[in-house]
């Protein structure tokens, strides 16, 4: 199976669903830049230098958050969100993401082929962040060797799984999926 690209979303679409009641991409957007701009709690987060640290907070709407800093070097590997939007945003350091800019089937496949200019790379420093939809295959990375990153985090409906994979040039495998209970 072959994975061609598709357009770019905008940064930040308008809604979940229409029949959702739930927030919206924007609602998620909006809250995790003002989390990322309350100072006091961005330097409450207990740094590690060895792995990511992370706490929970509570997201608008019964959204999911999560205020996570990240060590020199470290990052998330390959995964989706699954059925959740989500956004994210740097609110110290600089972080990057890679993404796939094509819709990849959601169920009965581990090995697909990746087209050619499917890749995006965004580099998110301070302030910076964006908004995605259902189905989002990312990486998140701190590139520097030397200094911390802080993000803020929200998904909806919260998590209900997180599909791992690998990727080997173009190839892309789905090696595991992770449900609430793993990560809690």
């Amino acid at each position: 199976m072959s994975v061609s690209p598709s357009a770019s979303p905008s940064p930040v679409s308008t809604s979940v669903s229409p029949a959702s009641s739930g927030p919206t991409q924007a609602d998620l957007f909006d809250f995790v830049r003002r989390t990322a701009a309350d100072t006091e709690l961005i330097d409450s987060l207990p740094l590690d230098p060895e792995g990511r640290t992370w706490v929970r907070l509570e997201g608008p709407g019964g959204s999911e958050a999560w205020l996570i800093g990240w060590p020199p070097g470290t990052g998330t590997g390959w995964h989706d969100h699954a059925d959740s939007v989500g956004a994210f945003l740097t609110a110290s350091g600089e972080l990057t993401e890679n993404s796939l800019a094509a819709r990849l089937p959601t169920d009965g496949w581990r090995t697909l082929e990746l087209s050619d200019g499917v890749d995006r790379e965004r580099r998110l420093s301070s302030g910076q962040g964006r908004a995605f939809g259902r189905h989002h295959v990312h990486e998140v990375l701190n590139e520097s060797p030397e200094r911390h990153a802080i993000s803020v985090h929200a998904y909806y409906p919260p998590l209900p799984q997180i599909r791992r994979y690998s990727r080997s040039g173009p190839i892309l495998r789905l090696e595991q999926v992770e449900r609430p209970e793993d990560w809690q």
